[in-house]
């Protein structure tokens, strides 16, 4: 009887393993397939942007689009009428997106890192547990709501200040746009930054309040050199984060390609123009609407170079302290 007790045991142990080996691999496939759909996915993005590129460029010369200073797609039905040909340059879209990014991240980089720096040295920890979820609220308010308030609170205050000082302020300008884009990505640089300082070594700040070093001072001259490369990725993911955004640009900086570095004139992106060419019926056989994806194809260079740097920088910090 033991014996057969035993032998029975073996037979069940046996059927477990196998089928603990069997779910092994099931979950394994499935993971395997998951990353194989994103690997595809991102692959067909970029194909069809490619493909489509290229028909705009059979139309339109590369150094035209790339070097010319006017962006009027607007072709006409007939080659008699008038402005029968388009004018593809980017380059006062891609300054657009440029100058709003800028004043986004010049919001968004102190009010970000102040706040991460709050959280994470001075704040208690009850104090934390209800300022982060709050500032984390940011990042879940659908872009379409900034863009009312960007466009029925803070691009009216701003042009009344500004004829107030005598100033001659747009409508629609590429102010107003940008500070509420940089109020829109400070949760992500401030959660990110926050990680950061937090990875720091104790170690770290009891070696620097040993030497007598006070509370500031140690933040200034050990934890924020300390963390200088991943708060330089989380900026550069912000600033990617930035160029990206749609309906802000829309609603608030307007659709006027103009080639200026006034921040109360109007602007447009390269972001606002995609979906200002792809609205409504589209030709697909037109330069019109294939430099959209001409545009795509551009715009997702430039993020997916700052993406890459950004995840370099964060690798190489967390080898240094990992």
């Amino acid at each position: 009887m033991a014996s057969e007790d035993i032998t029975q045991e073996n037979s069940f142990n046996i059927t477990l393993g196998n089928r603990s080996k069997l779910m092994e691999h099931i979950v394994k496939l499935a993971m395997v397939l998951s990353a194989l759909v994103a690997v595809a996915v991102t692959i067909g993005i970029v194909l069809s942007l490619m493909f489509e590129a290229l028909e705009f460029f059979k139309k339109i010369p590369f150094s035209e689009f790339l070097f010319s200073i006017e962006w009027s797609p607007q072709t006409a039905l007939r080659t008699d009428q008038v402005a029968a040909e388009g004018k593809f340059g980017v380059i006062p879209l891609f300054t657009g997106t440029l100058l709003i990014s800028a004043i986004a991240m010049c919001v968004a980089t102190p009010l970000g890192l102040a706040s991460a720096v709050f959280l994470a040295e001075y704040a208690s920890k009850r104090t934390r547990d209800w300022v982060k979820p709050m500032l984390e609220i940011l990042a879940g308010i659908p872009t379409v709501v900034y863009g009312f308030f960007a466009a029925l609170t803070v691009a009216p205050f701003i042009r009344m200040t500004g004829n107030n000082m005598g100033l001659e302020v747009s409508s629609e300008s590429a102010l107003a746009a940008g500070l509420v884009m940089g109020i829109m990505i400070i949760p992500l640089i401030s959660s990110l930054s926050d990680d950061v300082i937090n990875a720091v070594p104790q170690a770290m700040r009891d070696a620097s309040l040993g030497m007598g070093a006070t509370h500031s001072e140690t933040v200034k001259k050990v934890i924020l050199p300390a963390t200088l490369p991943g708060i330089a990725g989380s900026l550069l993911l912000a600033a990617s984060r930035a160029i990206g955004e749609t309906m802000i640009v829309v609603m608030a900086a307007g659709l006027a390609a103009n080639l200026t570095a006034n921040p109360l004139e109007a602007v447009t992106t390269i972001t606002a123009q995609i979906v200002a060419l792809l609205t409504g019926d589209q030709e697909f056989d037109s330069a019109k609407t294939l430099s959209a994806f001409a545009l795509g194809l551009m715009l997702f260079i430039v993020t997916l170079v700052l993406n890459y740097i950004s995840l370099r920088i964060v690798k190489k910090y967390r080898e240094q302290y990992d």
